[in-house]
Protein backbone atom coordinates (compact mmCIF):
# COMPACT_ATOMS: atom_id res chain seq x y z
CA UNK A 1 0.00 0.00 0.00
CA UNK A 2 3.02 2.49 1.15
CA UNK A 3 4.21 2.04 -2.61
CA UNK A 4 0.92 2.62 -4.11
CA UNK A 5 1.19 6.58 -2.19
CA UNK A 6 4.27 7.31 -3.09
CA UNK A 7 3.90 8.17 -6.32
CA UNK A 8 0.88 9.67 -5.86
CA UNK A 9 2.47 11.92 -3.23
CA UNK A 10 5.56 12.65 -5.36
CA UNK A 11 2.65 14.17 -7.91
CA UNK A 12 0.93 16.28 -5.82
CA UNK A 13 4.21 17.71 -4.07
CA UNK A 14 6.24 18.01 -6.84
CA UNK A 15 7.36 21.52 -6.97
CA UNK A 16 8.07 23.25 -10.67
CA UNK A 17 12.25 24.03 -11.36
CA UNK A 18 12.87 27.46 -10.16
CA UNK A 19 14.29 29.42 -13.10
CA UNK A 20 17.48 31.48 -12.58
CA UNK A 21 18.46 34.78 -14.48
CA UNK A 22 22.12 36.10 -14.32
CA UNK A 23 22.13 39.78 -13.78
CA UNK A 24 25.40 41.33 -14.59
CA UNK A 25 25.79 44.57 -13.37
CA UNK A 26 28.45 46.65 -16.15
CA UNK A 27 30.58 48.97 -14.61
CA UNK A 28 31.17 50.89 -18.15
CA UNK A 29 33.68 48.27 -19.28
CA UNK A 30 33.11 45.03 -21.18
CA UNK A 31 36.39 43.43 -19.99
CA UNK A 32 36.52 44.69 -16.39
CA UNK A 33 35.47 41.50 -14.03
CA UNK A 34 32.71 41.81 -11.66
CA UNK A 35 35.07 41.75 -8.61
CA UNK A 36 36.56 44.68 -9.54
CA UNK A 37 33.64 46.53 -8.27
CA UNK A 38 33.64 45.02 -4.58
CA UNK A 39 36.93 45.81 -4.18
CA UNK A 40 36.19 49.82 -4.05
CA UNK A 41 35.92 51.31 -0.71
CA UNK A 42 32.62 51.77 0.68
CA UNK A 43 32.95 55.20 1.47
CA UNK A 44 34.99 58.09 -0.19
CA UNK A 45 38.51 58.09 1.24
CA UNK A 46 40.81 61.22 2.07
CA UNK A 47 44.34 59.65 0.55
CA UNK A 48 47.03 60.78 2.95
CA UNK A 49 46.97 62.88 5.86
CA UNK A 50 49.56 64.79 8.21
CA UNK A 51 47.90 65.23 11.41
CA UNK A 52 50.92 67.90 13.42
CA UNK A 53 51.18 68.46 16.77
CA UNK A 54 53.05 71.36 18.50
CA UNK A 55 54.13 72.39 22.07
CA UNK A 56 57.03 73.41 24.55
CA UNK A 57 56.39 70.23 26.83
CA UNK A 58 58.69 67.52 24.99
CA UNK A 59 57.34 64.93 27.48
CA UNK A 60 53.62 65.25 27.18
CA UNK A 61 54.21 65.94 23.53
CA UNK A 62 55.31 62.29 23.25
CA UNK A 63 52.51 61.14 25.46
CA UNK A 64 50.21 62.83 23.14
CA UNK A 65 51.98 61.59 20.05
CA UNK A 66 51.79 57.69 21.52
CA UNK A 67 47.68 58.24 22.76
CA UNK A 68 47.18 59.88 18.72
CA UNK A 69 49.17 56.56 17.53
CA UNK A 70 46.75 54.10 19.65
CA UNK A 71 43.54 55.86 18.54
CA UNK A 72 44.44 55.88 14.80
CA UNK A 73 45.25 52.00 15.46
CA UNK A 74 41.78 50.92 17.14
CA UNK A 75 40.24 53.14 14.77
CA UNK A 76 41.38 50.89 12.15
CA UNK A 77 43.23 53.84 10.31
CA UNK A 78 46.54 53.30 8.14
CA UNK A 79 49.13 54.61 10.12
CA UNK A 80 52.03 55.07 7.40
CA UNK A 81 54.57 57.36 9.47
CA UNK A 82 55.31 59.07 12.32
CA UNK A 83 57.84 61.55 12.93
CA UNK A 84 59.99 64.07 14.73
CA UNK A 85 61.03 67.47 13.28
CA UNK A 86 63.90 69.43 14.63
CA UNK A 87 62.99 71.44 17.56
CA UNK A 88 62.81 75.68 16.85
CA UNK A 89 64.47 77.83 19.11
CA UNK A 90 62.73 81.52 19.87
CA UNK A 91 64.56 84.00 21.85
CA UNK A 92 61.61 86.60 23.95
CA UNK A 93 62.67 89.76 25.40
CA UNK A 94 60.47 91.39 27.29
CA UNK A 95 60.96 95.09 27.80
CA UNK A 96 60.14 98.09 30.49
CA UNK A 97 57.50 100.09 29.96
CA UNK A 98 58.36 103.21 27.94
CA UNK A 99 62.00 102.40 27.54
CA UNK A 100 63.96 99.92 25.43
CA UNK A 101 66.05 98.38 28.83
CA UNK A 102 65.70 94.30 28.26
CA UNK A 103 63.78 93.19 31.38
CA UNK A 104 64.12 89.77 31.19
CA UNK A 105 64.53 87.50 27.80
CA UNK A 106 63.34 83.70 27.19
CA UNK A 107 64.62 81.32 25.35
CA UNK A 108 61.80 78.74 23.87
CA UNK A 109 61.62 75.97 22.39
CA UNK A 110 58.98 74.23 20.37
CA UNK A 111 58.68 70.59 19.33
CA UNK A 112 56.64 69.34 16.51
CA UNK A 113 55.40 65.98 16.06
CA UNK A 114 53.54 64.31 12.64
CA UNK A 115 51.40 61.19 12.23
CA UNK A 116 50.85 60.48 8.58
CA UNK A 117 48.05 58.67 7.76
CA UNK A 118 46.63 56.80 5.02
CA UNK A 119 43.34 56.37 3.20
CA UNK A 120 41.14 57.78 6.29
CA UNK A 121 37.32 56.61 5.43
CA UNK A 122 35.46 59.80 5.66
CA UNK A 123 32.99 58.50 8.77
CA UNK A 124 36.29 57.34 10.98
CA UNK A 125 37.81 61.40 10.13
CA UNK A 126 35.75 63.27 12.33
CA UNK A 127 35.80 60.46 14.91
CA UNK A 128 39.44 60.64 15.27
CA UNK A 129 39.00 64.47 15.50
CA UNK A 130 36.84 64.13 18.26
CA UNK A 131 38.89 62.43 19.99
CA UNK A 132 42.05 63.93 19.44
CA UNK A 133 40.56 67.74 20.33
CA UNK A 134 38.84 66.07 23.53
CA UNK A 135 42.21 64.94 24.51
CA UNK A 136 44.42 67.70 23.61
CA UNK A 137 46.73 68.69 26.44
CA UNK A 138 46.96 72.18 27.55
CA UNK A 139 49.59 74.06 25.38
CA UNK A 140 49.52 71.53 22.49
CA UNK A 141 48.39 73.21 19.50
CA UNK A 142 46.96 70.57 16.66
CA UNK A 143 46.67 70.61 13.02
CA UNK A 144 45.30 68.08 10.69
CA UNK A 145 46.09 68.68 6.80
CA UNK A 146 46.41 67.18 3.64
CA UNK A 147 50.14 65.69 3.00
CA UNK A 148 52.00 67.69 0.72
CA UNK A 149 55.56 67.80 -0.89
CA UNK A 150 56.45 70.94 1.07
CA UNK A 151 55.56 68.82 4.52
CA UNK A 152 58.04 66.04 3.11
CA UNK A 153 60.77 68.66 2.19
CA UNK A 154 60.81 70.24 5.60
CA UNK A 155 61.15 66.46 7.40
CA UNK A 156 64.87 66.19 6.30
CA UNK A 157 67.56 68.67 6.96
CA UNK A 158 69.94 70.14 4.98
CA UNK A 159 73.62 68.98 4.73
CA UNK A 160 75.70 72.17 5.87
CA UNK A 161 79.29 70.55 4.58
CA UNK A 162 77.23 69.05 0.86
CA UNK A 163 75.65 73.04 0.43
CA UNK A 164 79.01 74.47 1.23
CA UNK A 165 81.24 72.30 -1.16
CA UNK A 166 78.42 73.15 -4.06
CA UNK A 167 78.60 76.93 -3.62
CA UNK A 168 82.56 76.23 -3.40
CA UNK A 169 82.45 74.26 -6.78
CA UNK A 170 80.15 77.43 -8.35
CA UNK A 171 82.32 79.84 -7.48
CA UNK A 172 84.97 77.82 -9.20
CA UNK A 173 83.70 77.86 -12.31
CA UNK A 174 81.12 75.12 -12.15
CA UNK A 175 81.50 71.18 -13.05
CA UNK A 176 83.59 70.23 -16.20
CA UNK A 177 83.04 67.57 -18.19
CA UNK A 178 86.51 65.47 -18.68
CA UNK A 179 85.93 62.83 -22.25
CA UNK A 180 87.87 59.72 -21.55
CA UNK A 181 89.87 57.94 -24.30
Amino acid sequence: MLRRLIPSVRLTLQVPKATTTAVRSTSGSVYEPDYLESLKPKFPQYDSLNVQIKGYDYPQLESYQRFLHGVAEYLDLDVSDCYALPPQQTQVQRLRPNSTVIESEYKLTTYERNLQLNNVDAPVYPQFLRLAQAALPEGVSLRVQEHTDDCEERRYVPDKELLDLKDELERMGGPTTFKKK
